[in-house]
């Protein structure tokens, strides 16, 4: 019979196995950033990009580099940078779990900077099952409003 500790070490084993590398979570950060810009702007720009994700210059230039390789993006350098079809997707999908958290702890009564600040931490890293069950919750709450308040009140 396996103790809790190693069934903890199995389970920390297998969570790893299952997570994305820093690298795609980065990728995704870009990704949404660009997708704000452009909605903003009509396009972004290097400059723009590095100074809402507090990169170099440089940097942004090679991670743009790697999303246009990976078909995320069309890029020229020196000239204004926009999705394609599946960056905007991936994009989009970030924006929605963002939303769904944000949300969620909204619900829990946390404040919207740290609410906002854990939603950055942790909306790379669920599972689409986990998401759709916090949306489906979430419904259920606001279905009767007397809950979300007498939560609130404990």
């Amino acid at each position: 019979m396996k103790s809790k500790n190693s069934k903890r070490l199995d389970s920390i084993k297998a969570a790893h196995q299952l997570e994305r590398t820093r690298s795609s979570t980065r990728m995704e950060d870009y990704l949404e950033v660009i997708l704000e810009l452009v909605e903003l702007k009509g396009y972004a720009t290097t400059l723009d990009i590095s100074r809402y994700m507090n990169v170099s210059a440089p940097s942004v230039t090679k991670m743009l580099q790697r999303l246009d390789e990976s078909g995320f993006l069309e890029y020229e350098k020196y000239h204004g940078i926009n999705l394609t079809d599946k960056g905007k997707q991936i994009a989009d999908g970030i924006r929605q779990k963002h939303g769904i958290l944000l949300e969620f702890f909204e619900i829990l009564g946390i404040g919207y900077d740290t609410a906002n600040q854990d939603t950055e931490g942790i909306e790379h890293h669920l599972n689409p099952k986990t998401i759709k069950q916090l949306r489906k919750f979430i419904t259920f709450l606001k279905a009767d409003p007397k809950i979300i308040e007498n939560f609130k009140n404990l």
